[in-house]
């Protein structure tokens, strides 16, 4: 039997459920050495946070689909070209009290410090999750390779980067397949304590651009 087609949509609200889910399947584990939420806890936090906050114009999330079901998912942010900032209708961390105080101060201080502040230029892979059930069919591959259009296609970006942890080989050497290379590396002893990962690699693949010349522009 043919398997459906795969395709890579932006996400809409309907999938933020199914995509939460795909999160903690992905990223569970170094939340929950961090506040002890379950996966059910979890997957709601980033459900809300996904519903309730707006997303910077600066930035993109995508959603592989197979029959109407997310298998994947990537989310990408670059600096934009002036300083943003949301000055209505920004939505209250009340709405999250039912978590507690406590796991919600740790909760934003964990997305605190995975943050990645993208410099002029450069266009990062803030995360990218397959459904366990369908790793190793490519679809990690086909998103990355979106985002690798999705450069490619705008002129202010030259280059695509993303972190991985040193306990996550099998990711590295597909980044590396498509030709990511390690720029540096951090060690980091308050890692380990908070989220049990101490080494994680930088890497970035860069893009040969020539500029359009005056007489050749259309």
């Amino acid at each position: 039997m043919t398997a459906a087609p795969i395709t890579i949509e932006p996400i809409q609200a309907k999938y933020n459920s199914q995509v939460s889910r795909l999160l903690v399947q992905g990223f569970g584990r170094k939340f929950q050495n961090l506040t002890s939420m379950s996966d059910g806890e979890l997957a709601l936090f980033f459900e809300k946070l996904l519903d309730h906050f707006p997303a910077d114009p600066a930035s993109q999330r995508m959603v592989a689909l197979q029959d109407g079901e997310v298998i994947g998912t990537i989310s990408i942010k670059w600096k934009p070209e002036s300083d943003w900032k949301q000055k209505q209708n920004l939505p209250s961390w009340e709405s999250f009290n039912r978590f507690g105080t406590w796991k919600l101060l740790k909760m934003r201080f964990g997305l605190y410090l995975f943050d990645h502040k993208p410099e002029a230029g450069e266009c990062y892979i803030s995360d990218v999750a397959v459904h366990p059930e369908h790793r190793g069919k490519g679809v990690g591959k086909l998103l990355l390779q979106w985002a690798q259009y999705f450069v490619q296609t705008k002129p202010s970006l030259d280059r695509l980067s993303l972190y991985v942890s040193g306990k996550n080989p099998r990711a590295k050497q597909l980044y590396e397949q498509l030709l990511f290379r390690t720029h540096s590396q951090t060690k980091s002893l308050m890692w380990h304590l908070l989220f049990k990962e101490m080494k994680w690699d930088y890497m970035v693949m860069g893009f040969a651009k020539e500029a359009l010349k005056g007489d050749d522009a259309v």
